[in-house]
């Protein structure tokens, strides 16, 4: 008869400020066991008690996100786990740790070796140069010089110099000097001096010098001298000295000295799209002031 101990394995999971959570489930404190008073073991959501494996999986599954959540870690024998896409659910579980989101996850990379492999959500995490770091939704992820740094929805995502640095829809990217950062649907998105920013709908993204901005619909792209801004439907581009700066249908371009600016207007006797240009310095365009079209495509100062 084998006296060996059950394998186990952290969970993560979120609840309200005093420790409640679905059904009016209370959880216990550090060191004591918590069981699901309806447990079916099947692989149908509810009827047992839920979280996400080493810290990874779908964060839209909580509905205690917000800055009064408590973030638990507790410990689950392997065998009794349910996988169920996203999350998973168990019988029982001991809890752990209590405590908030930078604490929680914390705690789990420490003593959980396999959460160390996967995006955690909520997690913090730094690497050095030339490091990898991904984490998962709510969380930070910084790399440094010539580093990817990978953080999921609604994360932030920083990487040094020549780095990359990817965020989630309404995250936030920064790359340094010469690095590349993405953030989703009203993200922002910063990269430094030659860099390239992509911010999707309603977002902002900013690159330095020679570098270029993009940003989606209603979005606003910001590029140093020399460098390109975009933006889309009813979005702002803004581009510094010798750039150009380009927006969409019904939007507003702005460029400095040398530059040049161009705006989508809608041809309704071909039926498609056509770009307007005017160059800084020639038919009266000033540097450095906003502009947009009129009824007959002609460039006017935006109000």
């Amino acid at each position: 008869m084998s006296n060996s101990k059950p394998a186990t394995s952290l969970v993560l999971r979120t609840c309200n400020a005093d420790m409640s959570s679905q059904n009016g489930f209370v959880w216990p404190g550090v060191g004591e066991m918590a069981e699901a008073p309806d447990w079916i073991n099947n692989d149908e959501c509810g009827h047992g008690l839920h979280g996400w494996l080493y810290g990874q999986g779908d964060h839209s599954c909580s509905s205690y996100l917000d800055s009064t959540a408590k973030w638990l870690v507790v410990e689950v024998e392997s065998d009794h786990i349910v996988m169920l896409g996203g999350k998973c659910k168990f019988p029982k579980a001991i809890v752990r740790f209590v405590g908030d989101k930078l604490t929680a996850t914390q705690y789990l990379i420490e003593n959980e070796p396999r959460a160390r492999e996967v995006a955690v959500i909520g997690a913090t995490l730094i690497t050095g140069d030339k490091g990898v770091v991904t984490v998962g939704a709510l969380g930070t992820a910084t790399a440094g010089d010539e580093g990817t740094a990978t953080a999921g929805n609604y994360g932030t995502a920083t990487a040094g110099n020549y780095g990359t640095a990817t965020a989630g829809d309404e995250g936030t990217a920064t790359a340094g000097y010469k690095g590349t950062a993405t953030a989703g649907y009203k993200g922002s998105a910063t990269a430094g001096d030659e860099g390239s920013a992509t911010a999707g709908n309603y977002g902002t993204a900013t690159a330095g010098n020679y570098g270029t901005a993009t940003a989606g619909y209603k979005g606003s792209a910001t590029a140093g001298n020399y460098g390109t801004a975009t933006a889309g439907d009813e979005g702002t581009a803004t581009a510094g000295y010798k750039g150009t700066a380009t927006a969409g249908y019904k939007g507003t371009a702005t460029a400095g000295d040398g530059g040049e600016i161009r705006i989508r207007w809608y041809d309704h006797t071909a039926s498609r799209y056509r770009t307007a240009i005017a160059y800084v310095g020639e038919d009266g365009i000033e540097a450095n002031v906003a502009y947009r079209l009129d009824e007959n495509q002609k460039f006017i100062r935006a109000e």
